[in-house]
C-alpha cells in the first residue's frame, strides 16, 4: 500500500477532509501562527548552510520581523551559481529530486525538493484534487485507483517530476502511464491520452486550458464528418460513441467531449484559464477547477469547492506580497528595495507580486516569484472560509505600455481577442513605433477570411471595454492604437515543426505571446510567406 493510500483506506471521509483540506477552517490568526512557526524552523535549518549564509549575509534572525528587516528580497540570479549546477553541498539536506522550469531567457531554473517539502506538496496536491471533485464541504470523491488523465511536460520539468513522484505516494491510474508518456512527443501524448480515455473512462483531467479547448474543437470537427480512427472502434469505445451520438442528437448539435466523458473534475491553471473558462464548460460540461503553481512549488494556491478565488496553504511556504505601487517605485529607481506585506495585511482589490520563502530546508528565501496576483475577497461568505482569496493577473514586466497611459498584460490582450469573436489559431503582440509614438502590434493567424481593418477596430473596441486606462490612448497619441498583421494558415504549426527539427526543448516550441524577440518575429514572418 502506498503511503497516502493508507489514509484513504483507514479514515472516514470526515477525517480525510480534515487531514487534507482542514486549513480552510483556519482563522487568519491561526494561519499566521503556522506561518511564523514554520519560518523560524526554516531559519534554523538553513542559516548555517553555505547558501543560507550567502543569502542571509551571515545573520541568524530571531523573529519574523528581524528576518524581513535583515534579509533582502532575492531573485534566481542569487541562487543560479549554486542551484544551476545542482550543488547539493550548499544545501541543508540532500534533495529527494531536482526539477526545472520551462526556461526563460535561454536558461532553466533548477529547484531542489527535500523529502519533507515533497511530502507537503503531495498533501497539498491531494487537497486540490479532493476540492476539485467536491461540490460541498466535506465531500471526498478521490480514492486510490482514480483514473487521472495528466497532460504535463515530462521529467525533469517540475510539473512532470511532481506528478511522477505523486504516483509513488498515491495510487493514481495515470492515462497514459507516465513511463510510456515520457517517451512521446507532447502532441502524441495528448492524442494517446484521449484515445486511451475513450476505452477506460476518466475521473480527473489535468491540462492547460488551451489544450482542453483545442481538443474540444478538434473532436467537434471530427465528429461532424465521423472521421474516427478504426483502431478506436472497440466494444467499450463503440458504446461510449453511441451514447455520445444519442446525447448529441437529442441536443441537436455535434458530439462534444462532455458526451464522451463525465469526469469528476477538470483541473487547469495559467493565464489562459479565465480566458477559456466558458469554452471549457461548453465542451466539457463543467467549470474548470483552477490551481496556481510554479517550479518553485506546486501547488502554491488552490480554489475551494465552490471554484472562486485561490487560497495559499499556510504550510507550503512563507508568503509576502509586494504592493503594485512599491513595484512602480522600484522600476523608477533600480536601487529602491520595495516593501512587502504579510498575508494578514493584504487588501481587497489590490495587486501584489508574490514573494516566497521555502520551508523544510529548501533554499529560496524572500524570493520574488515575478507573478502578480489580485486579492478579490478577504473571506468567502458562501463557503465560510475566513482567508483572503486571490486571482492570478500576470507576470511582472510582461506588459506592453502605450504612451505611458496603460500597461496591457497578456490576459487583457487575450481576452480582447477572444471577445472580438474572430476565429484565430494563435497570436503574438509587441509594442512598435510610428514617428516616435507607440502602438500595439498583433501578429494574428486566422481561421477565417476577415478584413484587417475590421479586426483592428474590433480589437480596439474590446480593449476599451476591458481596460479603463486604454480608452483614451488613441486620442492621446493621435494614432490607431492597435495594428494587426495577418499571418498565413499554419504559420504557427510550421514554427512548431521547425523548432522540433532543431531539437528545441518543449517549452520553446511555441513563441511567447508577449514581447517576442526580433529574431522570433522575423522567423514567424518568414514562415508566414511560405506556402
Amino acid at each position: 500500500m502506498l503511503p497516502e493510500d493508507r489514509f484513504f483506506e483507514t479514515m472516514d471521509k470526515k477525517k480525510i477532509w480534515e487531514r487534507y483540506c482542514g486549513f480552510l477552517d483556519l482563522s487568519l490568526e491561526e494561519y499566521m501562527k503556522i506561518q511564523h512557526r514554520l519560518l523560524m524552523e526554516q531559519i534554523k535549518m538553513v542559516a548555517d548552510t553555505p547558501l543560507g549564509k550567502k543569502i542571509m549575509k551571515g545573520t541568524k534572525p530571531r523573529s519574523v520581523e528581524e528576518f524581513r528587516q535583515l534579509i533582502p528580497l532575492t531573485t534566481y540570479d542569487e541562487y543560479e551559481p549554486y542551484l544551476g549546477q545542482q550543488r547539493e553541498d550548499v544545501l541543508a539536506e540532500k534533495p529527494l529530486y531536482w526539477g526545472h522550469s520551462a526556461g526563460r531567457g535561454g536558461r532553466f531554473k533548477w529547484i531542489p525538493y527535500t523529502r519533507r517539502g515533497f511530502e507537503v506538496s503531495v498533501k497539498c496536491g491531494l487537497a486540490a484534487f479532493i476540492l476539485s471533485a467536491a461540490s460541498s464541504k466535506g465531500e471526498v470523491n478521490l480514492k486510490p485507483g482514480t483514473r487521472f488523465l495528466v497532460l504535463v511536460p515530462s521529467r525533469p520539468y517540475a510539473s512532470g517530476m511532481l506528478f511522477y513522484h505523486w504516483g509513488q505516494q498515491f495510487s493514481f491510474s495515470y492515462i497514459p502511464p507516465l513511463e510510456q508518456a515520457e517517451t512521446m512527443e507532447f502532441q502524441d501524448r495528448i492524442a494517446t491520452g484521449f484515445g486511451l480515455a475513450l476505452r477506460t473512462g476518466v475521473d480527473l483531467i489535468f491540462a492547460i486550458a488551451s489544450v482542453l479547448v483545442k481538443v474540444g474543437e478538434t473532436m467537434t470537427e471530427q465528429a461532424q464528418s465521423m472521421r474516427f480512427s478504426l483502431d478506436l472502434l472497440r466494444p467499450p469505445v463503440l458504446l461510449r460513441l453511441l451514447r455520445a451520438l444519442l446525447l448529441s442528437k437529442i441536443a441537436r448539435r455535434p458530439i462534444l467531449p462532455k458526451d464522451l466523458w463525465r469526469p469528476k473534475a477538470i483541473i487547469t491553471g495559467g493565464t489562459d484559464t479565465s480566458i477559456y473558462k466558458e469554452k471549457i464548460a461548453y465542451y466539457w460540461g463543467q467549470t474548470p477547477y483552477e490551481g496556481y503553481g510554479a517550479t518553485e512549488g506546486f501547488p502554491l494556491a488552490m480554489q475551494s469547492w465552490n471554484k472562486k478565488g485561490l487560497i495559499f496553504p499556510p504550510d507550503l511556504a512563507f508568503w509576502e506580497f509586494i504592493p503594485e505601487e512599491e513595484l512602480k517605485k522600484s522600476v523608477e529607481d533600480s536601487d529602491y528595495e520595495p516593501a512587502a506585506v504579510l498575508f494578514d495585511e493584504v487588501e481587497q482589490g489590490r495587486t501584489y507580486e508574490v514573494v516566497l520563502t521555502h520551508f523544510y530546508g529548501m533554499p529560496l528565501l524572500r524570493y520574488r516569484m515575478g507573478d502578480l496576483v489580485t486579492f478579490v475577497d478577504m473571506r468567502d461568505e458562501e463557503a465560510d472560509i475566513n482567508l483572503p482569496h486571490m486571482v492570478f493577473k500576470s507576470r511582472r514586466g510582461e506588459t506592453i505600455n502605450l504612451g505611458g497611459l496603460t500597461d496591457l498584460d497578456e490576459k487583457t490582450i487575450w481576452r480582447a481577442i477572444e471577445n472580438s469573436g474572430v476565429k484565430y489559431s494563435d497570436w503574438l503582440a509587441r509594442k512598435e513605433y510610428d514617428g516616435g509614438q507607440t502602438y500595439l502590434r498583433i501578429y494574428l493567424e486566422l481561421k477565417e477570411n476577415r478584413d484587417v481593418n475590421e479586426i483592428e477596430q474590433l480589437f480596439d473596441q474590446q480593449l476599451k471595454a476591458i481596460d479603463i486606462d486604454y480608452r483614451d490612448v488613441g486620442d492621446m497619441i493621435g494614432l490607431q492604437p492597435v495594428r494587426v498583421t495577418l499571418l498565413t494558415p499554419r504559420t504557427f504549426q510550421r514554427y512548431f515543426e521547425d523548432k522540433q527539427k532543431e531539437g528545441a526543448d518543449l517549452a520553446h516550441l511555441k513563441p511567447p505571446h508577449m514581447n517576442a524577440s526580433e529574431a522570433v518575429i522575423q522567423k514567424v514572418l518568414q514562415l508566414s510567406q511560405e506556402r
